[in-house]
């Protein structure tokens, strides 16, 4: 494929960009620290002309939480439907591959983890539902990974343990950002196996024998 013609699909649309940059206002100076003028100049637009793709600031907020419990159902369902697929997965590996996307959203849209927890209750009461039943789904993805690589874990124990990782991958925010430049990436990958060491330590842990 040509590179330039896959740059061109690559590249994030107008509406994405309006999402992207008041995820990160939002984030930095809360929800009614932000007003629509500043969010259109990050991105290069009058904050009218962000009328033309959001009704409001309260229609961006919740297409961001809305949308990314959505994306992490989604890449959850689709690892498992991969690994169904080849008919030669394990669970241990799936399990891999579901800490791995989790980390990959905790590292890369640490602004959305904060504007869960700061915002989540702003959203209309349709909304909020709709996040949280995505987010038990998502749960219930992982509880059923982790049971068929520890079958001696009881589902409750299980359910307990994976909530208790994504607090642990979820505390991004709290650390020092990698920096983005390619001579430091290897901070971002440093970053990324200690998350993911720690995360199959607290599933082996809860499946061990107590003492």
């Amino acid at each position: 494929m040509n590179t330039h013609a896959a740059a061109r699909v690559a590249a994030p649309t107008r509406r994405e960009q309006i999402l992207r940059e008041a995820a990160r206002l939002f984030a930095e100076r809360g929800f009614h620290g932000v007003g629509v003028d500043e969010i259109g100049a990050a991105v290069g637009i009058s904050g009218p002309g962000l009328y033309r793709h959001f009704p409001g600031k309260d229609a961006m907020l919740a297409e961001l939480l809305v949308g990314i419990s959505e994306r992490l159902l989604e890449g959850g369902r689709l690892r498992v439907s991969e690994d169904a697929a080849r008919g030669d997965g394990s669970p241990e590996a799936l399990l891999d591959a579901l800490i791995e996307g989790h980390i990959d959203f905790a590292l890369d849209d640490r602004p959305l983890i904060t504007l869960h927890d700061r915002e989540l209750d702003r959203l209309r009461d349709t909304d909020r539902k709709r996040v949280r039943r995505l987010q038990r789904e998502y749960v219930e993805v992982w509880v059923g990974v982790v049971r068929a690589l520890y079958p001696a874990l009881a589902e409750n124990e299980a359910r307990v343990t994976v909530h208790a990782v994504f607090g642990l991958l979820n505390s991004t925010p709290h650390l020092a950002r990698p920096e983005a430049r390619p001579d430091a990436r290897p901070g971002r990958e440093a970053t990324a196996a200690l998350l993911h060491r720690l995360a199959r330590g607290a599933f082996a842990a809860a499946a061990a024998e107590p003492a």
